[in-house]
């Protein structure tokens, strides 16, 4: 069976990679027309478009029982997008910040890690604590929907056409079958290789379904879109904690893994040390972007041990 996992890897990759080129430039024209910011754009539409993944996977995994899945997926992919893919991109190229990212964004993310941390110090997700999380989410997006200052000069001169809203449309189509693809290859190599589901959860499935962030992030980046690249991350995972957990919580209470309470800490001090390393010099350096993803490196191997 490995043969067929390795091609829907690569296949995977070629999804995720066209996928993600259409979505930046179609919600760049969007944000434009709107009146919004990249930053804003990149924390909502983007950052939904590219959780759709952990979206399927979570809730799914929850509707099945299997909380160990559900919870260690959203905490393996938050630790993925801030350390792997956010200190990768760096790594590639420095990636630049600004004030609202750093006080507004930055910190309602400190807030959300906080607050799951609180919620799973019992091994359970309740419904009420679900609904809590979800209705944080729809005043944060509320909020963002009326913020239009900082909007993108260049952005505000292109015009909104059907077309950019069909290929916004196929983009998040194609990241969500990429996503599926790789996250199918990933955990049939990891069955075989006999892990638990709390191990394959927090890594293989984290891995596959933050292809999407990573993608998008790095094409982004590439294209100087520093506010979708770094705001698509932040984004997801706010979404992840406050939409996906809170959605699969209200649907399906959930218990989880004894061993998480570390996993969980180390996401905590990740995010603190994310939102500091933004703020040095309104940039996050390649040197900065190594001490992430070193970091995040860290983590997985103390998870596999």
């Amino acid at each position: 069976m490995i043969p067929i996992h390795i091609l829907y890897l690569i296949l995977s990759l070629i999804l995720l990679w066209k996928g993600s080129n259409w979505l930046v430039e179609s919600s760049v024209r969007i944000a434009g027309r709107l009146g919004i910011s990249q930053l804003v754009i990149g924390i909502t539409i983007v950052a939904l478009g590219t959780s759709a993944p952990e979206f399927v996977v979570t809730i799914g995994a929850a509707i099945k029982g299997q909380s160990d899945i559900s919870v260690s997926n959203v905490i393996g992919s938050n630790i993925f997008n801030l350390g792997f893919i956010l200190g990768g991109v760096a790594i590639i190229r420095s990636i630049e910040s600004s004030t609202k990212m750093i006080w507004r964004d930055g910190m309602i993310l400190i807030a959300t890690t906080l607050l799951i941390l609180v919620f799973l110090w019992n091994f359970r997700l309740s419904r009420i604590e679900g609904l809590i999380l979800l209705t944080g989410l729809i005043c944060y997006n509320t909020y963002l929907f009326f913020e239009k200052r900082d909007i993108d000069a260049t952005a505000l001169t292109s015009k909104l056409k059907f077309k950019d809203i069909v290929i916004f449309l196929v983009s998040v189509g194609l990241i969500i079958l990429g996503g599926h693809l790789l996250r199918e290859g990933g955990v049939g190599i990891a069955r075989e290789m006999g892990l638990s589901e709390w191990v394959i959860g927090a890594t293989i499935i984290a891995a596959g379904t933050s292809a999407p962030e990573f993608a998008t992030s790095l094409a982004a980046s590439l294209k100087g879109h520093h506010g979708i690249s770094a705001g698509n991350l932040i984004g997801s995972c706010i979404y992840n904690i406050l939409g996906v957990l809170g959605l699969a919580g209200i649907l399906r209470p959930m218990q989880i893994s004894s061993n998480s309470h570390s996993i969980l800490l180390m996401l905590l001090i990740l995010v603190v040390l994310v939102v500091i390393l933004l703020g040095t010099g309104k940039r996050l350096s390649r040197i900065e972007g190594l001490l992430l993803f070193t970091a995040s490196l860290a983590i997985w191997i103390i998870e596999f041990i």
